[in-house]
């Protein structure tokens, strides 16, 4: 008894060491971070979740995020730099899920192994003077390579795109997959919780409401004009002076560029993004455990329009998208705002599916 006591303190103490001594590279320290060498083993019960540019802006305060998330068990973290730091000090935290770093493309399929969900945010930000399209050819090839590690390692995960421009990328996903015989539209969900977030803060400005209260549908896409606010489906219902819905509709439309012009140079919208992915991530996370009435708004595969691509109000559970909702009824100026925002719309999905195909 007493010699079992004696290694398990041993292997206790030498597992505490090991994050003592200081590696001399991050494969090193990746070493140290994996396996049994891990903050534990056990995990509580819960999802396995993966962010695949962890130590981005985005990646960073995403992974925390959802290392505070009580449904995560096991949290994969993957970028091609500086995953170890961000990894150690994550998996200092005192909650549930177990947290391993994964360093580089050749670790990119142990990243992603058994993975319930994916969340991308890699890529290159946006700074002042850039449309999301002037990111879209190094982007567009992050999002490819990233998906075919999905398409081979994890094809029943619910993937969670946040790498802009996601009005291109998400197609580009969808191809990946099919040319892999592993898409299923239905765990393709692009990430425009964003959109919703600034609607929901901007419109309870403007109310005098707290924006905890306001529930605004944002349908289209996630730039510039394809971003559609239904002003006259807000909960609670309330009128709007045309003023007040072309102030409103214009902020909402161009809250990134408002953050990325503020930042300076200093970066894009990398904290809100990642509390409105962190969000979203929380609401499959409980459609997967089978909560019921989880609605959010998401671009995906749609026959909601004559587009193949769509962001609208979705239900989500056990299998990812289980109802896409109708619009709705739209007044004259979300009319107008629509056949804007399909113009450009068909244009990126095109984009996309082309990169995808070339």
């Amino acid at each position: 008894m007493e010699q079992g006591t004696d290694s398990a303190a041993a292997r206790r103490m030498a597992r505490v060491a090991s994050h003592l001594c200081p590696p001399t590279s991050q494969m090193e320290e990746v070493a140290i971070l994996k396996g049994s060498n891990c903050r534990a083993k056990g995990a509580a019960p819960g999802f396995k979740v993966a962010v695949l540019g962890a130590s981005g802006g985005i990646g960073q305060p995403l992974s925390l995020l959802m290392k505070m998330n009580p449904l995560v068990s096991v949290l994969h973290l993957y970028d091609v730099v500086n995953t170890p730091g961000v990894t150690a000090d994550i998996s200092h935290m005192n909650t549930g899920a177990v947290v391993r770093g994964f360093l580089g493309q050749p670790q990119l399929e142990s990243a992603l192994t058994g993975m319930d969900l994916v969340i991308i945010p890699a890529g290159i930000p946006r700074k002042p003077g850039m449309t999301r399209d002037d990111l879209f050819n190094i982007n567009a090839g992050i999002v490819r390579t990233l998906c075919e590690g999905i398409a081979k390692c994890c094809p029943n995960a619910i993937v969670n795109v946040i790498s802009n421009p996601v009005n291109s990328t998400v197609p580009i996903a969808a191809e990946v997959f099919k040319k892999a015989g592993t898409y299923y539209p239905k765990r393709l969900l692009g990430v425009t919780t964003l959109d919703v977030v600034r609607a929901n803060t901007f419109v309870g400005e403007v109310l005098g409401l707290d924006p905890r209260d306001v529930n605004v549908p944002v349908v289209g896409g996630h730039a510039g004009v394809t971003i559609l606010p239904l002003l006259s489906q807000v909960n609670p219902p309330c009128s709007f002076t045309s003023e007040e819905i072309s102030y409103l509709t214009s902020r909402i439309q161009n809250g990134g560029t408002e953050v990325v012009e503020a930042k300076a140079g200093a970066g894009s919208a990398t904290l809100s993004m990642a509390y409105a992915a962190a969000k979203f991530a929380d609401a499959c996370l409980r459609g997967l455990r089978g909560d019921a009435g989880i609605v959010e708004c998401s671009y995906i595969a749609s026959q909601v329009t004559e587009l193949p691509f769509f962001a609208s109000k979705v239900r989500l559970g056990r299998s990812g998208v289980e109802e896409v909702l109708p619009l709705g009824p739209l007044n004259e100026f979300e009319r107008a705002g629509l056949e804007k925002a399909k113009g450009e719309l068909a244009e990126s999905i095109h984009k996309g599916v082309a990169f995808a195909n070339k």
